[in-house]
Parts: structure tokens; C-alpha cells; sequence
């Protein structure tokens, strides 16, 4: 299965363990953000605390494991030509674009919105939200412990692999932000393969 995920959109999908699922930013610098559940047991579900507690680093990259509230292996990054990927930078929200960016980006479509209408379809709501994965998104800490959002370190054609350790369930958000340069200021498509 191959799919052109258009910019600023949602997707979603199973992949059964021993598969892999491929995502590649086609245009460049573009932030996709990520959550992932156990297709069997949703409160099963993707945890940036043990992920980062469990390769002792914030940044994804080839042989990080995804790690669930139950500190269990949902996937494994098994090939990243980017170099690193966001996980503590969260997902953009009609709240959060009000707070950075002021009341008069209260309409502007954003990442949660899109989780949210994803999820819907699986019976997940807002309660099952939880902290993503950014991929392709460059998030440096800084020496004083505050996080940047900055240009992405990403080109046309980049990709990264994770290899499903269980089934699971991915919901992708083809980040929407115009606001910031996560996405150079212009959302773009990514292309989805699973194998």
C-alpha cells in the first residue's frame, strides 16, 4: 500500500506486526506528527517518557525502539536517511497557535484537530491524545533546557522505516502549522508506504 498524503492532512492505519511503514517528505522540511496504539488494547499507546527513558535520549533515529505506557516495543525506526526526529515537541493546536501566535490564529487548522478527526474513527477521543512523535521536525534543547522550533533539517526525498513489534495503529497529522518553521512556512504531501 502506497498513499500521497496531501499537505496540511490526516491519516491513519493498521500495520501488523513484522511490517513496516515508510514515510517520505516529498517537498522538504515538512513536520509529520505521529501517534501510535495498540490495535488491540488503545490504552496501549505510544509514550515519549519511556521512549526517551529507554535510549536515553530525546531524538528518534535508526534503532530507536517506540516504547508504550507499558513499556513494551510498539516499533522500531530501522532506517532514517533525515538524522533525527522530534519527541517532546507536541502537536499544534487551535490553543497553542493562539498563545504563540495570537487570537487571530484561533481558526487556523492544526495538528490536534486533525488527530482528533482521525481518531474519531476508532472510537479515540481527546482523552487519548497523548505527547507524538515528530518526524522530519528539528526541536533543539537549548543549553538552558527550553526547546526550539526551528527550520527543519529535512530534504525532498528523506525518509524514515518503522517496523511494527506489535499490530498497531498509526494516526498521522501532515502538520498544518504555517506559523513557524517547521514546515518552511508551506505545508507540503509525504508519501506513506506499508510493506
Amino acid at each position: 500500500m502506497t498513499e500521497v498524503v496531501p499537505a496540511r492532512a490526516p491519516w491513519s492505519g493498521t500495520v501488523q506486526a513484522g511490517r513496516s511503514l515508510t514515510i517520505t517528505d516529498l517537498g522538504g522540511n515538512q513536520a509529520v506528527d505521529c501517534l501510535i496504539y495498540d490495535v488491540h488494547d488503545t490504552a496501549v499507546r505510544y509514550s515519549a517518557p519511556d521512549t526517551i527513558h529507554g535510549q536515553g535520549g530525546v531524538f528518534l533515529t535508526t534503532g530507536s525502539v517506540l516504547l508504550s505506557n507499558e513499556h513494551t516495543p510498539l516499533m522500531t525506526v530501522t532506517e532514517d536517511t533525515c538524522g533525527r526526529h522530534d519527541t517532546v515537541g507536541g502537536a499544534c493546536s487551535k490553543e497553542s497557535n493562539t498563545l504563540r501566535y495570537g487570537h487571530h490564529t484561533w481558526s487556523q487548522h492544526a495538528c490536534v484537530e486533525n488527530f482528533l478527526a482521525e481518531g474519531t474513527r476508532y472510537g479515540l477521543g481527546k482523552r487519548d491524545l497523548v505527547s507524538n512523535i515528530n518526524w522530519f521536525m528539528n526541536v533543539p534543547v537549548e543549553a538552558d533546557g527550553t526547546l526550539g522550533i526551528v527550520d527543519g533539517i529535512s530534504a525532498p526525498g528523506l525518509k524514515v522505516t518503522v517496523r511494527a513489534e506489535t499490530d498497531v495503529l498509526v494516526l498521522i497529522s501532515n502538520c498544518p502549522q504555517i506559523n513557524n518553521p517547521c514546515n518552511g512556512f508551506d505545508p507540503t504531501p509525504v508519501r506513506i508506504a506499508i510493506q
